[in-house]
């Protein structure tokens, strides 16, 4: 809600974007891995049944317009009852771009295991992008026989798991020594 309270603090946030990066800063701002907490949720039920769904960070002061890659299907989410799921969380427009949710499942569909998978997409798009390895973008995913795995493209994400045999938070494989912070805590 738009109140003379947070029209100050937008405000506030915009000066200081500005004084971080005058050319970016006017922009977006958003340099900082702490204004993510996409959330990705993948489910085998006991029926064999997969389902998924994933929340948007809801990162404040975005563009006008902005619209990132979880509500895309293929992008930030896909499911495909066959074969697995796959969710993304990082910077959106870099996974957007690529149906990179998308192609973690295909991967899967020829038989890569879920880490596999979420590695060989990250190399894929990080050949194809002009960030490289740079891009801050990490996956999960889960396949039909309840395996599952995760990597991004550096070091720090980490993933909930939960099995009749396991419970915990796992360290997903990082294809570079970059830290990617914190991933959570929005501002508001």
């Amino acid at each position: 809600m738009l109140t003379e309270e947070r029209r100050k603090a937008w405000q506030k946030w915009k000066t200081e974007q500005v004084k971080k990066n005058p050319v970016k800063g006017s922009s977006s701002g958003s340099e900082s891995p702490e204004n993510h907490d996409t959330i990705a949720l993948l489910i085998l039920g006991a029926d064999g049944n997969i389902a998924g769904g994933c929340s948007t960070s809801g990162w404040g002061y975005k563009l006008p317009g902005r619209v990132g890659d979880s509500p895309i299907i293929g992008s930030g989410l896909y499911v495909d009852n066959e074969v697995g799921a796959a969710g993304a969380t990082g910077l959106g427009e870099n996974v957007m771009r690529y149906c990179a949710s998308y192609q973690v499942v295909e991967f899967m569909r020829q038989g890569m295991s879920p880490e596999e998978t979420c590695i060989a997409v990250i190399k894929r798009i990080a050949k194809q992008d002009p960030l490289g390895i740079n891009l801050s973008i990490n996956f999960v995913a889960l396949d039909k026989k309840g395996n599952y795995g995760a990597a991004g493209t550096g070091n720090g994400f980490t993933y909930a798991v939960t099995t009749p045999k396991v419970s915990g938070v796992l360290h997903s494989a990082a294809l570079s020594g970059v830290d990617t912070g914190p991933i959570g805590g929005n501002r508001f």
